[in-house]
Order: structure tokens, then C-alpha cells, then sequence
């Protein structure tokens, strides 16, 4: 039998409070936190992620962007960043190459 292993995730960029300079992270979610990202209806959105970011990004002072890829039972639930440029941005500040 083959087993796989579902991680729920949240990527950000935005900017950091001080200095305030641009910065990316991965927020990793519990199933709790997921369950806290679910709009009123029980469903996961895009605004629903993004409130629940309001009150879990306390190392950004502003978030420009994110995207998502959420474990909700058996499906995923992937919600692609607003802007491709800010996906980009993500992996520059992520993943920097050497010089």
C-alpha cells in the first residue's frame, strides 16, 4: 500500500516590519488552521485564506500576495497567486542564487 503525505501551505510575500523591506515565507497549516480558513459556509476561498492571513502573518506588515494549496478531505483546494510577477518574487527572496 502506498501512503501519501498531504501538507496543507500557505506562500506569502509582502514586507517585514523593520527594516520594512520585502520578504516570502511558508506558512505550513494544521488541519486546525484550516478549519479556521473556511468562510461561514465551510468552504475554503480565496478570501477566506486571505482573513485567515490577517490574523496569522504577524511577521509582515503588509501581505502583497499569496497562493495556497489546502487539504480539505479528500480533495486540494489550490488557489494561484493574484499576480504572477509576486510568484516570482517569492522564489527570488525563497530561493536567491548564489553568486
Amino acid at each position: 500500500m502506498k501512503y501519501t503525505m498531504r501538507v496543507s501551505y500557505v506562500d506569502v510575500v509582502g514586507n517585514g516590519w523593520m527594516p520594512r523591506c520585502p520578504m516570502a515565507t511558508r506558512y505550513t497549516l494544521t488541519s486546525s488552521d484550516v478549519d479556521n480558513a473556511r468562510d461561514d459556509e465551510g468552504k475554503i476561498t480565496r478570501e477566506s485564506v486571505e482573513l485567515w492571513l490577517g490574523s496569522h502573518s504577524g511577521d509582515f506588515s503588509s501581505v502583497t500576495d499569496f497562493s495556497a494549496s489546502l487539504e480539505d478531505g479528500e480533495a486540494t483546494v489550490d488557489i494561484p497567486w493574484a499576480e504572477e510577477d509576486n510568484e516570482l518574487e517569492f522564489g527570488f527572496i525563497m530561493y536567491p542564487e548564489e553568486d
